[in-house]
């Protein structure tokens, strides 16, 4: 009895001490998973799953409960014969909580932190910046090369420094190194130090929105992007979130501000900020705003050193090096533009002796003067366009300058997906259907600095290049020339068709019906007659308040349709079903929010339409487009199209040879009836985190020869049909960081050229039945990391293998797309 008496002492100070461990716990870690629950960056990364906080908050509240009955035996543990129990199930519970935290809590951090770097690692990386490419994050720009702005970029920075806020205006001709300089400015190690992740860098354009404009720099910010009902609450609501991060100063660059867009500027300098600071880069000196530093041409010295950096001279007495007399008189004829020298040097470079006599004697006669009469108004950009005009004749393949000339049909400031150029170009001119000559046509002109050209990510190998990672760019002077080159007939006429309709202007050729039959064309009556175009390219970009008010056009000979538009409503022209030789359809929605779109089932009447592109669009319910080959979906909500659609793709698109499906969020699962489409030779379904299983039948896809599924960070594991399919040649699961095993036989892919396999970090081992690709007939290239590279070191030797070791880059600014 006096043991007993002992031990229930004990065992009720234990108890005392078990129930304020419990009560310290709970105190603690309630207002944290509150947090945990109402962050909005939970929405953002598809944070911890809803099942682990879930389970967390389950422990929590079984210990609250038991304490709160605990409690209650505090002061009477003594009298109740229950205690022992109560103080046994405390210890229970804190001890399975232990557990918790210190296993299942941490693994699913190391989940977590795993996630966010494949997020970050996934990031598209620009690693070049052309005048007019913004920026992704806030923060400052990569800095470009700048010669000859050092004394201009001293200024600059003086004035940035200063305590206060104020506005300065960057001015210059077209092409003279303003967005160059502006860059450099903000990639100071001392402007970078006072204003750390507080510089944003917009570019503006021509026709800027201010709603638009305020949406970008929440996008910036990493906000959720809203909806303004007004440009009064853009405004009101902009300045908020500028105070918000405005704990450290902020420099706002506008860059490339046209004439008539001042009111934007003044708006945004009555911000009640300390320590605001706003740069201004334009044409205009805007002289309102004080001052204006004045970017002059560049001297001689300094633009001879640029020529020669971008025509790839070097200081040597080489034999093959031209004349310096002759480079002289060529940079004289650049007048000291700097994107005069990056493209004359660009189309000499490599070039025979002959082509730099020409070039200098071009720029030496009259006939400059006499080719000037073709560039209109005679702007200040007219010696300048007539110079790089002359780069653009060198151009022999007549292919190419055609290609050029086709980069004009994109917005201003935007980037050009190369998989779009590729679709035109196989199209239009014959090339092959794989791309090759497509992209030999893109290095060209990114070779002679008609374009800027960025591939965001490095691949280790050449073999079945994946292009949904390149991207062109083209300065705003060059895409004038190249619609300048489009122009020269009447527009009833013209190869490319470029039409812009904002609100409610229209051109004056634009016709519509009434009820009566009668033809309206902008300012009178004209009898019935449909609007005929001889165009084989058609381009059409609308802004956010377009109606869809089409008029009635007969585009019989076109066989490309680039729709660019900025509304969350969209409805097809209906004059798109009377296109019956169109082959590729381009859509690309410039917006913050996918676009909805109506009327997709008039391309059920094009009976030769092979390729379609849809960008930032919500896809809706798929129609009978039996010719169909590829199919690319970029940023699109696809769920009405795949999981609603009462029509399985198999017998929407029975004869599809390419998918590509790329940041598509709410993908799941594939489509219902893929497998049944034994045409399909590329399946490419990547950065869609959410997919998490691929179909058992996919060997059903006897003819498929590439299988992408990088950065399917959901995606846990491949099922052991993907070893039937025999006709495999390349096999990227890079990135897939859930993935723990490879199919058991996939040794048995005899055909496959490539295997990626880089930032599988979950990969343990590999099966064993990778011996047997010591039997090809043929080189197969391994991509991987440092990891991937020692699972293969236990098995040595084996023939025809050749390991790559990819290297690890990380870049941010890839979020501005991945973010939309």
């Amino acid at each position: 009895m006096v043991k007993y008496a002992i031990q229930t002492i004990k065992n009720g100070l234990a108890f005392r001490s078990t129930l304020q461990t419990g009560v310290e716990t709970l105190n603690a870690l309630s207002p944290l998973l509150e947090r945990i629950k109402g962050s909005t960056s939970n929405n953002l990364l598809d944070r911890p799953r809803d099942e682990d906080i879930v389970r967390l908050e389950t422990h929590l509240r079984g210990i609250e409960e038991l304490v709160e009955e605990s409690k209650k035996l505090k002061r009477t543990w003594w009298k109740s014969p229950t205690f022992p129990r109560y103080q046994a199930k405390l210890r229970k519970k804190d001890e399975d909580f232990q557990r918790h935290l210190a296993v299942h809590v941490q693994m699913m951090l190391l989940a977590k932190v795993t996630e966010i770097l494949d997020i970050l690692m996934n990031v598209k990386i620009s690693g070049q910046f052309d005048e007019k490419q913004n920026t992704a994050l806030c923060g400052a720009p990569e800095a470009p090369h700048c010669m000859g702005m050092d004394e201009l970029l001293i200024d600059l920075k003086i004035e940035m420094m200063k305590d206060g806020v104020s506005v300065r205006v960057l001015t210059g001709l077209g092409g003279s190194g303003k967005t160059t300089l502006a860059k450099k400015l903000c990639s100071d190690p001392q402007i970078e130090g006072k204003f750390g992740g507080n510089i944003f860098f917009v570019t503006v354009s021509k026709e800027p929105d201010l709603m638009i404009f305020a949406q970008t720099l929440f996008e910036r910010c990493r906000r959720p992007v809203p909806k303004f009902r007004t440009e009064e609450d853009a405004i009101i609501q902009l300045e908020l979130l500028l105070m918000q991060v405005g704990r450290k100063p902020i420099l706002l660059v506008l860059d490339d501000v046209w004439p008539g867009s001042e009111s934007l500027v003044e708006k945004l300098i009555k911000f009640k900020i300390p320590n605001y600071k706003i740069l201004v880069t334009s044409r205009d000196a805007f002289r309102r705003f004080g001052t204006p530093c004045k970017l002059d041409p560049l001297d001689h010295n300094h633009a001879v050193s640029l020529f020669y950096q971008f025509a790839q001279l070097n200081d040597s007495s080489s034999s093959d090096m031209p004349d310096k007399n002759l480079v002289h008189e060529i940079v004289k004829g650049c007048k000291g533009s700097p994107l005069a020298l990056q493209v004359i040097a660009g189309s000499l470079c490599q070039q025979p002796f002959e082509k730099w006599q020409s070039m200098m004697e071009f720029f030496q006669n009259k006939s400059i003067l006499e080719s000037e009469s073709y560039f209109p108004n005679n702007t200040p950009d007219t010696h300048l366009l007539c110079r790089l005009q002359e780069s653009l004749d060198s151009l022999k393949d007549i292919n190419k300058k055609e290609c050029f000339m086709d980069l004009g049909l994109f917005p201003d400031d935007q980037e050009i997906p190369v998989p779009v150029l590729i679709d035109m170009w196989v199209t239009l001119y014959n090339l092959d259907e794989d791309g090759t000559k497509a992209m030999d046509n893109v290095n060209d002109l990114s070779n002679r600095n008609l374009i800027n050209f960025i591939d965001t990510r490095k691949v280790a190998t050449e073999k079945h290049m994946y292009y949904n990672n390149h991207y062109v760019m083209i300065h705003d002077l060059l895409r004038d020339l190249a619609i300048l080159q489009s122009k020269g007939e009447s527009f009833e006429q013209r190869k490319r068709l470029i039409i812009d309709l904002n609100g409610g202007n229209r051109p004056d050729w634009w016709i519509k019906p009434n009820h009566d039959g009668i033809v309206t064309r902008i300012g009178k009556l004209v009898k019935w007659n449909q609007l005929k175009v001889a165009a084989r390219i058609l381009s059409i970009s609308t802004d956010e308040t377009f109606s869809s008010d089409w008029c009635d056009m007969k585009p019989d000979e076109a066989k490309v349709l680039i729709l660019n538009l900025r509304s969350d409503q969209y409805s097809l022209p209906d004059f798109t079903k009377k296109m019956s030789k169109l082959e590729v359809l381009i859509i690309t929605n410039y917006g913050f929010h996918r676009s909805e779109l109506t009327k997709f089932e008039l391309l059920g009447f094009l009976s030769n339409l092979k390729r379609i592109r849809l960008e930032k669009v919500s896809v809706p319910s798929l129609c009978i487009l039996k010719n169909l080959r590829k199919l690319s979906l970029h940023m699109c909500n696809t769920r009405n199209a795949f999981e609603s659609c009462s029509i399985q793709i198999s017998d929407a698109m029975p004869n599809l040879e390419e998918l590509s499906i790329d940041y598509c969020k709410d993908l799941i699962k594939l489509p219902d009836g893929l497998c049944n489409i034994t045409t399909l030779k590329k399946l490419s379904i990547t950065n869609c985190r959410k997919l998490s299983a691929l179909p058992h039948d996919i060997k059903n896809l006897e003819n498929l020869e590439v299988l992408r599924l990088c950065s399917c960070s959901d995606l846990e594991e491949m099922p052991e049909s993907v070893a039937g399919l025999n006709k495999l040649r390349c096999l990227d699961i890079s990135d897939c960081v859930s993935l723990s095993k490879l199919p058991d036989n996939i040794g048995h892919l005899q055909k496959l050229e490539k295997l990626s396999i880089k930032g599988c970090s979950e990969l343990s081992g590999l099966p064993n039945s990778v011996i047997k690709f010591g039997n090809l007939n043929h080189e197969m290239h391994v991509i991987c990391d440092e990891e991937g590279f020692a699972l293969w070191e236990w098995f040595p030797n084996i023939p025809n293998i050749k390991i790559v070791k990819a290297k690890v880059e990380i870049n941010l600014n890839w979020l501005h797309r991945t973010c939309s």
